[in-house]
């Protein structure tokens, strides 16, 4: 199947996640995140690189640092998930594929590391044609 075909076939299931991830003031809905990944804060906080505090007390979840640390995920997941067919296929991608222009490094050590941005024009390129 074509690139623009599957990514077609794809889009009414990346609107669908944008549209109920996102809570109507634009904060990312942490429940549905954690819903739709089967998984609890104490997985969740580690993976993307912040405290289970940061996903835990009200305050801490508002912040400009974990909305866009969260923020972030929700873009690369939504940019893979047209390849990957589902929200959770997209979080293993994230969780374990070795990025080769990274090194092998995972999106998952580079979210960490604060290369969200490096990612999303790797992903991209990708999808423009370019290689991995």
């Amino acid at each position: 199947m074509g690139n623009r075909t599957q990514q077609k076939l794809s889009e009414p299931l990346t609107s669908e996640f944008l549209k109920n991830v996102y809570e109507d003031n634009g904060l990312v809905r942490l429940s549905y995140l954690l819903k739709v990944l089967h998984l609890s804060k104490v997985e969740m906080a580690p993976a993307i690189g912040l405290s289970l505090d940061a996903l835990s007390r009200k305050k801490r979840l508002t912040t400009n640092q974990t909305q866009q640390r969260l923020n972030q995920l929700v873009q690369i997941l939504n940019r893979v998930l047209p390849w990957t067919g589902s929200v959770a296929a997209a979080w293993a991608w994230y969780r374990s594929q070795p990025l080769p222009g990274f090194g092998d490094l995972t999106a998952e050590q580079l979210v960490k590391d604060g290369q969200c941005k490096a990612i999303l024009e790797y992903l991209e390129e990708i999808d423009n044609g370019g290689h991995a």
